[in-house]
């Protein structure tokens, strides 16, 4: 496995080639731009940079980070003068996921469609009331 510096890194910062650092780990995420959920405007915000923190701000899934594994390129060796590694504060936790929205949304959508199903219903209804008092 090859070791990369921070400035070995930033050199990978375009869509093409892009490099990022997640825990001291390289990884060239370059064929998976067009793929990323977020967007590559999200990818592209840190090409060729420590992306630790807003990786593990999102919270990804731990099948994001099974994919992760095939794009595993090198490890960052720091050198001083290096930015340093965002450590999370002691005793802080990640918050926890909101699964209830995702219930939310899908009961939404239901309640949506039934509305559209009675509105529909009511509007066939008034055209054969319509049609009755007209023959």
């Amino acid at each position: 496995m090859a070791t990369f510096t921070y400035q070995d890194v930033a050199e990978h910062n375009t869509k093409k080639d892009l490099f990022v650092v997640i825990h001291d780990e390289v990884f060239d995420v370059s064929k998976f731009v067009d793929e990323h959920p977020g967007g590559e405007e999200v990818l592209l915000d840190v090409a060729g940079q420590d992306a630790t923190e807003a990786f593990e701000d999102v919270g990804h899934s731990d099948e994001a980070r099974e994919s992760l594994k095939p794009m595993l390129v090198g490890s960052l060796q720091r050198k001083s003068g290096d930015p340093k590694p965002k450590t999370p504060l002691p005793g802080a936790v990640a918050p926890a996921a909101n699964t209830e929205s995702a219930g939310l949304g899908v009961g939404l959508y239901f309640i949506m469609l039934l509305g559209g199903l009675a509105a529909f219903g009511a509007y066939q209804y008034m055209q054969q009331q319509q049609a009755a008092t007209q023959a």
